[in-house]
């Protein structure tokens, strides 16, 4: 679910970036050549946005497994310990 909510988001982050660029060469009051050079800054800019994004979003996981690589481990001690009980009766 959580893939699904950020995958529309880079969706939408997409086409805004699209929307924007064609809606600023329709009214960019500048030439050519500065119009290029600002897409292509805007466009290092989007790709950065997600680059860092994107490490968030994997060191989340990373944590994420973590949890559940040590919560996993306490619930088998557990079971382990137990069992060595109900051994014993």
């Amino acid at each position: 679910m959580a893939s699904d909510n950020l995958g529309t988001k880079v969706t939408f982050l997409l086409a805004g970036i699209g929307i924007g660029a064609v809606i600023a060469l329709l009214f960019a009051p500048r030439s050519g050549e500065e119009t290029r050079e600002l897409i292509g800054k805007k466009a290092g800019e989007g790709r950065d946005y997600i680059a860092d994004k994107t490490r968030e979003l994997r060191q989340q996981a990373e944590d994420y497994v973590e949890k559940g690589r040590k919560k996993a481990e306490r619930i088998a001690e557990a079971g382990r310990t137990f069992a060595e009980k109900v051994a014993v009766i």
